[in-house]
């Protein structure tokens, strides 16, 4: 299969579907490799390592899309790109559907067979192409609070982790996942003091045993995150309801309670955003102010630390991708159903229950769609 990999377009997005390593991994299976010139340019990985992996190197997107059987990239296509997808092609990135009915509109028009990396699962639970991303952005979530805490970029002027004689800041963690395990490790490793809320009991256990009383876990209430909220000077927004949009936990009467210049970064804006007063933000202008609380709410938080981030996917991506291409979408899905479920789009038809109920589509169940 002729495979290609985009430049990505989004705003101050660095990362690339393929590193040239995945690339020799793909050429070494016997498919061939499309790159846009200045693909992987920002991160250290240039034209030349590239073809030194036996990859082809094009000019432009169009070029990219025309040739390809699949196109490989990082974040969702924007509407530019979703007009040059052909009916059966391979689109293999994240998505993020459910908030965002124009691109599914596209991606439904195109005929595209159209895989995302954040609903494909585990034999044993969890979204391990998500993941990576999932632990970047968790704990950036923290570096992006103490700074935004700073008198200077909008905050009260607090410390994060205090000094003698002076409190820490208290940091909120809603959602145990991914995400909020590794906030919580970064906001304890800053001195901050730290509490947890989530309603997996399970979850608030294993937290429990390993970080004991250097943490507070509760269960989530809205009576519970109302209290925690309007008490924290930071607030990390980490839930996820697979391929869903994520529900508005925090109103904007929690906000409104909260101190000036506290801090709130919404880890779930890619798919909504778990605060009612969130909306997308960019890497360059990557905050607003309601009720006198900062909102941090990049849309592509990992893509601040591209080569970090393009690394870790590329762990998570390259096998799921290669049996894509070596067997055919279709019976790679047949042959795994963890796979099967990051199919959300195909040939006109969306595929995936959660995106079909959040935005109308009768649900064609990719079982189905793959048979």
């Amino acid at each position: 299969m002729r495979i290609g990999v985009p430049r990505e377009i989004k705003n101050h997005e660095y990362r690339v579907g393929l590193t040239p390593a995945s690339a020799r991994e793909f050429v070494a299976h016997g498919h061939e490799v499309l790159v846009q010139s200045g693909a992987g340019a920002a991160i250290g990985m240039g034209d030349a390592a590239y073809r030194q992996a036996g990859a082809r190197i094009v000019a432009d997107a169009a070029s990219v899309y025309a040739e390809a059987g699949m196109v490989v990239k990082v974040k969702e296509p924007q509407a530019g790109e979703c007009a040059l997808l052909r009916r059966g092609q391979i689109l293999y990135t994240y998505l993020h559907l459910a908030p965002d009915p124009a691109q599914t509109a596209a991606l439904v028009r195109s005929g595209a067979v159209c895989v995302a990396y954040e609903t494909v699962t585990a034999p044993g639970g969890g979204l391990p192409l998500l993941a990576p991303m999932s632990e970047v952005a968790g704990r950036m979530a923290i570096q992006a609070a103490a700074a935004h805490l700073e008198k200077e970029r909008g905050g009260m002027g607090v410390l994060l982790g205090g000094v003698p004689g002076v409190p820490a800041a208290h940091v909120v963690v809603i959602g145990a996942g991914v995400v909020g395990t590794q906030a919580l490790q970064m906001a304890l490793g800053l001195g901050a003091r730290v509490t947890v809320l989530d309603q997996n009991v399970e979850r608030l256990r294993r937290l429990d045993l390993v970080f004991g009383n250097r943490i507070a876990t509760r269960y989530s209430t809205a009576a519970a995150i109302e209290e925690c909220v309007t008490g924290a000077e930071v607030v990390i927004g980490g839930v996820l309801v697979p391929g869903a949009a994520a529900p508005k936990l925090v109103t904007r009467a929690h906000i409104a309670a909260m101190q000036p210049g506290s801090v709130v970064v919404d880890v779930a804006i890619d798919q909504g955003g778990c605060f009612e007063t969130s909306h997308p933000t960019t890497h360059a202008d990557p905050t607003f102010v309601v009720d006198g609380v900062v909102h941090y709410c990049v849309a592509n938080m990992p893509g601040a630390v591209a080569r970090t981030s393009t690394l870790a996917l590329n762990n998570a991506t390259l096998a799921p991708g290669l049996a894509l291409a070596g067997l055919g979408w279709a019976e790679a899905m047949r042959r795994d159903a963890h796979l099967r479920d990051g199919l959300n789009v195909c040939l006109g038809r969306v595929t995936h229950a959660a995106v079909a109920r959040e935005l109308g589509y009768e649900l064609l169940p990719a079982a189905e769609a793959v048979a």
